[in-house]
């Protein structure tokens, strides 16, 4: 992701990169409520990519944020 968006996601800026991620969060909402399976498929390909964006940008990795389930789940 960051080396297809990354120059542009930093244009963007945190600010956007969290409503835009918010948004695609709602779109999967409705998906996930009224929507075909390859609608939420859509709509969570859409939520990773903005979550990665994010990710991206405050320098963090998705993967340590993910093994945090498998080391220590709350």
């Amino acid at each position: 992701m960051d080396d297809l968006y990354g120059e542009q996601d930093r244009e963007r800026g945190l600010p956007s990169t969290v409503a835009w991620l918010a948004e695609e969060v709602g779109e999967l909402a409705q998906a996930v409520r009224k929507g075909t399976p390859e609608q939420q498929l859509h709509e969570l390909g859409d939520v990773l990519a903005w979550l990665s964006s994010l990710a991206n940008q405050v320098g963090l990795s998705l993967e340590d944020a993910a093994q945090r389930y498998v080391d220590n789940p709350p």
